[in-house]
């Protein structure tokens, strides 16, 4: 999810500071003087204070790189604009806050780093309507803390915070676009109180990894919380965790643990008014949704979906729960404390990329997913239909194209072989959409699946195949069709060689490429492969004119099946962080043996189309 451009909220600062074009621009470097008035460069401050104290409102100030070791005091009015958030930077080395915004100002491009993160706050705000963008904050105990005033907090990054990377109080402040980073259980990346709700703070498009909460509402206000991406990294932590406010707006936000953590919750709210819609808790958490306290029934949960939890979405207040249009789909216990309703769904979403449990998952619903138009009819999509379930679905959601993939490659088949009888098990699939099998069979290994070799098509997930007695070695492999007729790439293959009716050997395929999935591919797809024996891998992706784009692995590694993610939106799979053109891309597999002998090569091509 990208954050919006808040341009309305940009334009009205510069109306408020309309007399930044008539003020006077002043200077400060580590190489200055301490002689005013530092109207250049070459008169430039040595001190960011000694410049702020013969300011006035209206004034500029631009910081040259460097480090700056001083508590910066701003002035009402006044716009300080650092050299950039990697390399201008405020060495806080004290107790306190290093850097105070007040009223209309502009605050921007700084690097702070507090040396001491035990009551210590990187930025703070008072006043109203002023801009904090594009600052880095390092290492506080609270990175931005806007207290009694109304500021936009834009695009900072806040890393390794203790306790609170933004913290509202009594604030209608907008937080969008941040990048925030808590290291501790006790921490949350962003926490918002007030003392009544006629506050309504937006927490809008950021992305929160946090070993605590991700978002905290303590006590009153009625905040709109939208479109984070909260990445949950310790075993307490908690997604989202709402108390004692008034009707909080909760929409399409998701939570995603990488791993297992069993104590944790995507989650939880606490007996008062929440609209809690269109939100995605994906990984094997605790639970996805607690409804907890006596006031159960005020909480809307509708358009929610939860994936893989061990609860994914449990009523524990004793109450009437308000859960309509929601999807609890592959957790050990789907609905827990309540009998869900017939809207409450437990299918397969059929989302794009939903193996996946690292780099950029991609959320977005397949063509033929049962959660197209299943939600609220009285909540529409941003294109006017009836709301889907799930993340980008009603009215903060999106609107896009839904592509028709083909199913999953069968998984996990299991073969046995009982005289010349063959049996054969794999995982079923699950999508909407699914038709049939094709089981491909055939007496050469690493064979091309083809009409030829086609064995015969079945409804169901296993077979029972007799050989005929003269038959020396056997080969499956299976493909998913769904009803429009795309077939999945193949399965791996499963075989004996037969030496006697009770003298055999299974084998498998030893090394092999497969297809990526989903392809065509936007933003992320996925690339397997498996080896026959401990190796040296290369994996390299290129473009269609043959330059190198990124290389996905580069190890040794041992026998077995691998799955690599490959990111196509600007990550740093990616150099220079650009985005790839929409087109065809070609991914190249070599292997060297232990003994440094070539052993195997592939390539595949795939396309990106944005």
């Amino acid at each position: 999810m990208k954050p919006k451009i808040f341009l309305p909220l940009l334009l009205s600062f510069l109306v408020l500071n309309s007399s930044l074009l008539i003020s006077t621009v002043r200077y400060v470097s580590p190489t200055g003087s301490s002689t005013p008035p530092y109207t250049s460069w070459e008169t430039a401050a040595d001190s960011i204070m000694e410049c702020i104290n013969i300011s006035v409102f209206g004034d500029t100030i631009y910081v040259a790189n460097g480090t700056y070791k001083e508590q910066v005091v701003m002035i009402p009015g006044l716009s300080l604009i650092g050299a950039g958030m990697d390399s201008c930077m405020i060495d806080f080395e004290i107790t306190g806050i290093a850097i105070q915004v007040v009223e209309n100002c502009l605050l921007k491009e700084f690097n702070v780093f507090v040396q001491n993160n035990i009551n210590t706050i990187g930025i703070s705000g008072s006043g109203n309507n002023s801009l904090i963008t594009l600052n880095n904050v390092t290492n506080a105990s609270q990175a931005i803390y806007i207290s009694n005033s109304n500021h936009t907090v834009y695009k900072n990054i806040l890393n390794d915070i203790r306790t609170r990377g933004i913290n509202i109080f009594n604030s209608n402040s907008l937080v969008a676009g941040n990048i925030i980073n808590t290291n501790t259980d006790f921490g949350s990346g962003v926490h918002i109180e007030a003392f009544d709700i006629s506050y309504t703070p937006t927490i809008d498009s950021n992305i929160i990894e946090s070993a605590g909460d991700g978002i905290f509402i303590a006590f009153g206000s009625k905040p709109t919380i939208t479109n984070n991406t909260i990445v949950l990294k310790g075993d307490y932590a908690k997604g989202y965790q709402g108390s004692y406010t008034d009707t909080a707006k909760v929409f399409n936000n998701i939570v995603i643990a990488n791993q297992s953590f069993p104590n944790s919750d995507g989650f939880i709210n606490t007996g008062v008014p929440h609209q809690t819609h269109n939100n995605k808790v994906f990984g094997e958490l605790g639970n996805g949704f607690v409804f907890t306290g006596d006031d159960s029934h005020l909480i809307q949960l509708i358009n929610n979906s939860v994936i893989n939890s061990n609860n994914g979405i449990i009523n524990s207040g004793g109450q009437g729960i308000n859960a309509h249009y929601n999807n609890s789909w592959n957790n050990d216990v789907n609905y827990s404390g309540f009998t869900p309703d017939s809207t409450n769904l437990s299918v397969d979403p059929m989302i794009v990329n939903e193996d996946s449990t690292k780099g950029d998952l991609d959320f977005h619903l397949q063509k033929f997913s049962p959660l197209i138009d299943a939600g609220d009819p009285n909540i529409l999509d941003k294109d006017g239909s009836r709301s889907d379930i799930g993340l980008y679905g009603g009215p903060f959601g999106e609107s896009y194209s839904y592509f028709d993939l083909a199913p999953r490659s069968p998984v996990n088949l299991n073969a046995t072989l009982d005289s010349l009888t063959v049996g054969i098990t794999w995982n079923k699939n699950t999508e909407a959409d699914f038709n049939h099998y094709n089981v491909y069979r055939d007496t050469t290994k690493d064979f091309q699946i083809d009409s030829t070799n086609l064995f015969l098509s079945t409804p169901v997930a296993n077979l029972i195949d007799i050989l005929p007695d003269y038959v020396e070695r056997i080969y499956y492999k299976v493909t998913a069709v769904d009803n429009q007729d795309n077939e999945s790439e193949p399965s791996e293959e499963v075989g004996f060689i037969l030496t006697s009716t009770t003298d055999h050997q299974q084998t498998i395929s030893d090394y092999q490429l497969y297809q990526n999935y989903p392809n065509p591919f936007n933003p992320t797809t996925k690339i397997s492969y498996r080896l026959k024996q401990r190796g040296y891998v290369k994996l390299y992706v290129y473009d269609i004119k043959g330059e190198l784009i990124s290389v996905l692995v580069n190890q040794t590694q041992e026998a077995g099946f691998y799955e690599v993610d490959f990111v196509g939106n600007g990550l740093p799979t990616v150099p220079n962080n650009s985005d790839l053109s929409s087109g065809i891309y070609i991914y190249q597999i070599m292997v060297r043996s232990e003994n440094n002998i070539p052993v195997f090569t592939d390539m595949k091509k795939m396309i990106y189309l944005k």
